[in-house]
């Protein structure tokens, strides 16, 4: 017997290459497929050097949501899937980390009861554009919901990175790299370089150099209409673009690397009730007492 039609009839799976989720995947497209839903199962790419793929075939223009199951990298191969669509993500937890993939495995299906209801929350997560200018040329267009990255390859030295904010000059990095985050990806890689947290509603992109060598060059929060430009000194070599810890590109010397803020959001499906600070201070283990 099959349950009635709900409101939702085309469900995107996202789902982490591991034995437990590619299980789970099997359960939830068997449980949707008694409530006469559809669902487009993809699997999650590794992270990789250069241009690749996207998980899978373009998203169907009818797709009413995305299940996520994986940690927080198979959330972000979703966010990168789906691009400038508005569908809304959930992101279920079989990894490490779940800042983003917050529902913990054993709420699957109940979580999914809540999106067929229509009972859950959408927060909007800001998105950065970042491209690439070679020679005149847009050899590059990604949109990033964590970070942009410019770091040096493993046997460079410093990376100078001249760094301007809506045309004008602000500084030279000379650094292992520098970090430019969303709200969203204050509590990545930023973080571990010192960065600030940043709640996903304050509007702002956060710059971070990765262990300056001028020690007052400190964590820089900018308003989010700002555009960001870098561009490599002349004694800069071997040095690398990564977006959201996805893909990797060379950066070349005369390359021109733009970022602002992405003119479609991210729409992310929470539990109700869940609080952002409740889940930061779990996943950061902060104390709830005195010490």
């Amino acid at each position: 017997m099959t349950e009635s039609p709900t409101a939702f009839q085309n469900i995107g799976i996202v789902v982490k290459p591991d034995a437990e989720a590619r299980a789970k995947a099997d359960e939830l497209e068997k449980w949707l497929g008694g409530r006469q839903i559809r669902a487009f199962r993809i699997k999650s790419p590794m992270p990789s050097q250069g241009r690749s793929s996207l998980p899978g075939p373009e998203p169907p223009q009818e797709l009413d949501a995305v299940f996520v199951l994986g940690g927080d990298g198979t959330f972000l191969s979703a966010a990168r899937w789906i691009g400038d669509r508005n569908i809304p993500l959930l992101g279920i937890k079989f990894g490490e980390v779940g800042y983003l993939a917050a529902v913990p495995a054993e709420n699957m299906f109940s979580a999914a009861e809540a999106v067929l209801e229509n009972a859950l929350e959408t927060e909007t997560r800001m998105r950065l554009c970042v491209e690439m200018i070679r020679n005149g040329d847009a050899v590059l267009r990604e949109t990033v919901l964590n970070d942009v990255v410019v770091n040096k390859g493993a046997l460079a030295r410093l990376a100078h990175i001249q760094t301007d904010i809506d045309g004008r000059y602000l500084t030279t990095y000379s650094a292992d790299g520098l970090i430019v985050a969303t709200p969203t990806g204050s509590t990545a890689y930023s973080l571990a370089a010192g960065g600030p947290v940043i709640h996903p509603a304050v509007p702002g992109i956060i710059l971070t150099p990765i262990c300056p060598f001028t020690l007052t060059n400190r964590p820089l929060i900018v308003p989010d209409q700002a555009e960001i430009t870098l561009r490599l000194d002349e004694k800069s070599s071997d040095i690398m673009l990564t977006m959201d810890g996805q893909e990797g590109f060379e950066v070349r010397k005369n390359d021109v690397i733009r970022v602002r803020k992405h003119a479609h959001p991210l729409q992310m499906l929470t539990l109700p009730g869940q609080r952002y600070y409740d889940v930061l201070k779990a996943k950061l283990r902060w104390s709830g007492g005195r010490v």
